[in-house]
């Protein structure tokens, strides 16, 4: 459980600079250089998520049970799923109306993404894991909404053609990963 925690402490903590430190940040960009910032940011953001992917991996291997999740919350995992995916694709779609109405849809797809895992899963692994992320991405969602609002930041109008754009791919990518990609790559079968 330590490296997750580890890892969760270095990928989180990376990505919430913006809400605790968007001064310093700015400083350091300018003092060490966009490129130079990038490379730093993402090799953290990197070595974070290879730290969460073994703690995870780690800590499945002696799982801790909290509560059994009743079935009816897998079923609701998955619809909530396809509605993650959705708004993950938005966050690419440009001109989405989607984005207009929610303004971070990446964020909110992460944090649909924790919900969604959070009530099908009892473990304590899965807790720390999921229960992380949605507490960051509340976090930052609300702070990403209130810089917006005080920079009189406005999302361009969108048009439903871009919004069903963003559906489709979405829910493309929603299908290929609930039947397939999700047992090769994290060895649990959703609809098994």
């Amino acid at each position: 459980m330590i490296v997750l925690v580890l890892g969760l402490a270095i990928f989180l903590g990376v990505h919430s600079l913006r809400i605790v430190a968007d001064d310093w940040r700015t400083v350091q960009r300018a003092r060490i250089g966009e490129n130079a910032w990038k490379g730093l940011y993402s090799l953290f953001s990197l070595t974070g998520l290879v730290l969460i992917i073994w703690g995870y991996g780690l800590s499945r291997s002696a799982p801790v049970e909290l509560w059994s999740p009743p079935v009816f919350t897998r079923h609701l995992s998955a619809l909530l799923m396809l509605l993650s995916f959705v708004l993950l694709a938005a966050a690419y779609v440009p001109g989405t109306r989607i984005r207009q109405a929610v303004g971070h849809p990446m964020v909110l797809g992460v944090k649909t993404w924790a919900f969604a895992h959070l009530i099908a899963n009892g473990r304590l692994n899965d807790l720390v894991l999921f229960g992380a992320f949605l507490i960051w991405a509340i976090v930052l969602y609300a702070a990403s909404r209130r810089r917006d609002r005080k920079a009189g930041t406005v999302q361009p109008r969108g048009s439903a053609s871009r919004d069903a754009l963003a559906v489709v791919i979405g829910t493309a990518v929603w299908a290929a990963f609930a039947f397939w990609l999700h047992g090769a790559l994290i060895g649990v079968r959703p609809f098994a």
